[in-house]
């Protein structure tokens, strides 16, 4: 019967809250008899029956539409945990609290002389044990009658014995489709040793995994700390390595959990940026939001690492219209589909279109009317704009004045430019063109009601094209690994972490700015190859050698995200900063902007760069 009611309720939302609206129909309106039942001991007088209606009524009319607004109808039957029981509660109270207001004010009424008040109380808890067993009822179920899985499950060992930790376990046992089979957490906090949680016991800290693999024969691990930092989680997937434990899971970090919620369905592979970049950040969540809901979003180069994510983390926040944009046809096919897939109920466009057809953009914005544009549309691979200067100069500098010129022509609010930490003290034709492409933003911001805000950061991880998908298929054939000089370093963050402060900036911007996030500390590339290989379950330099190819054309052994002269100023945000930079003449930038089209023109490439040293000071290029 179980099984039967089980199935029906799986089909779809709709059918669950049905069944639970008729549940609680049901179950209040018996509570309020059986309370005059236990009242009376089994012979109800004839005169109550009135006043059985009568609070049945008034009940039903009560509790349907406070139950739903405490969303006690749209919760996980499978996962239904103490939060649903204390809102079960605080919906029942809030219920009663009217119902005893509608009692007093009829006290005096002949249809209320004489009412049991004690019948009230009982009303209560029986509502709260009827209505909360019916919604306890699978846990109850899966707990006692859980068959016993036809396959071999793993043993295994949970990191972090916190919300995250619970969570998962939660997930696993009421779950009988997964591997895993829970049995010990292990927890850095001395408060937590020896706790029992759903009847697995904290039986050390991380220190002890190697031990704990022994005695308890643990065949997988699962890492559940999402607001840790990558030291944290490398010195638990390095114990772990340490047992023998092959099957390590993560759970994601907090930027990437859209609402607070782990399952075992979340869990995830060990990525690089678990053990190198993944330092906790905390965010405005609530700025983020005003700043992006129910206005009209366009995000330019939508089908790249930035842009899509960008596209992800805007579309969280309930955005009135997103506009997509991108030459990259199957990269707008594939975001686009993502997106509707995700967000069912979101307003999504996408175009197809390149930034430096002056009139397809002038169409798109004539169309939409965005109120907001993150330009993160350019060109970002440093050698091969060295090759081709000429196309960075048309695509991070003109397209991007195109762009600019049409969001002040058409009142945008704000205009956010995505930069780089190359853009500081260039060395690179592609760093040059982005400080410049922050110039012209500087520029129109002094002259136009829209907000022209910059914001630099340095490498995302894994980002397409960027040196971790080389690096894995190099691993892929077997190696060689290349990295250009043991000494060369970078910074790098998550594309989710990266996104959000880039958001996070663009709502507290009041126009002018150039915001540089705070990328943590630089990670060496021998160090990202090394534990790419380790991840592959090889050995650096023993089955995968690692060999050095030199410095690339236009490449930095270290990126500086400020220089000297320009220094930084804080904000009231966690690791965003403001670059001091001089001011920026318009004629002067204009009259030479005018030069590099012509130039670009003729394609000569000397007299290119030439125009650029002029515009950026200075940028160092090295013949």
């Amino acid at each position: 019967m179980f099984r039967i009611i089980n199935k029906y309720i799986k089909r779809t939302p709709f059918t669950r809250t049905v069944f639970f609206v008729t549940s609680d129909i049901f179950l209040i309106s018996f509570s309020v008899y059986l309370s005059f039942f236990l009242r009376f001991e089994g012979e109800i007088p004839s005169q109550y029956s009135g006043d059985i209606i009568l609070m049945t009524l008034v009940s039903l009319a009560l509790a349907l539409p406070i139950f739903y607004f405490n969303k006690l109808y749209s919760f996980s039957w499978s996962y239904v945990s103490a939060e649903e029981l204390i809102s079960l509660v605080r919906a029942t109270t809030l219920v009663f609290a009217f119902l005893g207001v509608f009692l007093f004010l009829l006290k005096d009424s002949p249809v209320l002389t004489g009412f049991p008040r004690s019948t009230f109380f009982i009303s209560y808890f029986l509502i709260i044990l009827f209505s909360g067993g019916i919604r306890f009822a699978k846990r109850v179920y899966l707990a006692l009658f859980r068959k016993k899985a036809e396959y071999k499950k793993e043993r295994t060992l949970i990191v972090g014995a916190g919300d995250a930790g619970e969570q998962i376990l939660r997930s696993i046992l009421s779950s009988r489709s997964n591997i895993f089979e829970p049995v010990a957490f292990v927890d850095d906090s001395a408060v937590k040793q020896g706790v029992l949680i759903h009847g697995v016991k904290v039986v050390g800290k991380i220190d002890d995994i190697p031990k704990i693999k022994k005695e308890e024969k643990i065949e997988s691990m699962i890492v559940a700390l999402p607001s840790a930092g990558s030291n944290v989680i490398r010195r638990a997937v390095e114990q772990g390595r340490r047992a023998g434990i092959k099957n390590i899971k993560v759970v994601p970090s907090l930027t990437e959990i859209v609402d607070g919620e782990v399952s075992v369905a979340d869990l995830k592979d060990l990525r690089i940026e678990d053990l190198l970049g993944r330092e906790p950040i905390s965010f405005d969540f609530d700025a983020i939001k005003k700043f992006i809901k129910n206005k009209k979003i366009l995000v330019t180069g939508a089908a790249g690492s930035i842009g899509s994510e960008l596209c992800r983390q805007i579309a969280k926040f309930k955005p009135a219209l997103l506009i997509a944009l991108d030459q990259d046809e199957t990269g707008i096919f594939n975001i686009n589909q993502e997106i509707r897939a995700r967000f069912p109920d979101l307003e999504f466009k996408e175009v197809v279109g390149d930034i430096l057809d002056k009139e397809k953009m002038r169409y798109t914005f004539e169309e939409f009317r965005p109120q907001i544009v993150f330009h993160a549309a350019a060109y970002k691979h440093v050698p091969l704009m060295e090759a081709y200067p000429e196309e960075a100069v048309k695509n991070n500098i003109f397209g991007t004045k195109t762009i600019a010129d049409l969001a002040v022509e058409y009142n945008v609010e704000k205009f956010i430019f995505i930069s780089t930490d190359k853009a500081v003290n260039p060395v690179s034709v592609m760093g040059a063109t982005k400080r410049i492409g922050e110039m012209i933003c500087q520029a129109l911001n002094k002259s136009s009601s829209c907000r022209f805000i910059a914001v630099r950061f340095g490498n995302v991880l894994d980002s397409r094209g960027s040196v971790i998908p080389i690096f894995k298929e190099q691993i892929k054939k077997g190696g060689p690994v290349e990295v250009t000089h043991p000494e060369m370093k970078r910074y790098f963050m998550m594309i989710p972490e990266a996104c959000l402060l880039v958001m996070q900036a663009a709502e507290m911007g009041h126009g002018g700015e150039i915001f540089v996030l705070d990328m943590g500390k630089p990670i060496k590339i021998i160090d990202l190859a090394r534990e790419l290989i380790r991840l592959s379950g090889l050995e650096p330099d023993k089955d995968i050698p690692i060999v050095f190819s030199g410095p690339r054309p236009g490449e930095k052994f270290f990126e500086n995200i400020l220089t000297a002269e320009e220094g930084t100023q804080a904000t009231q945000r966690e690791r965003i900063f403001i670059a001091k930079l001089p001011e920026v003449n318009k004629e002067k930038l204009d009259s030479c902007l005018a030069e590099l089209k012509e130039t670009i023109s003729k394609n000569n490439k000397k007299e290119i760069i030439k125009i650029l040293k002029e515009i950026v000071p200075s940028f160092s290029h090295k013949e």
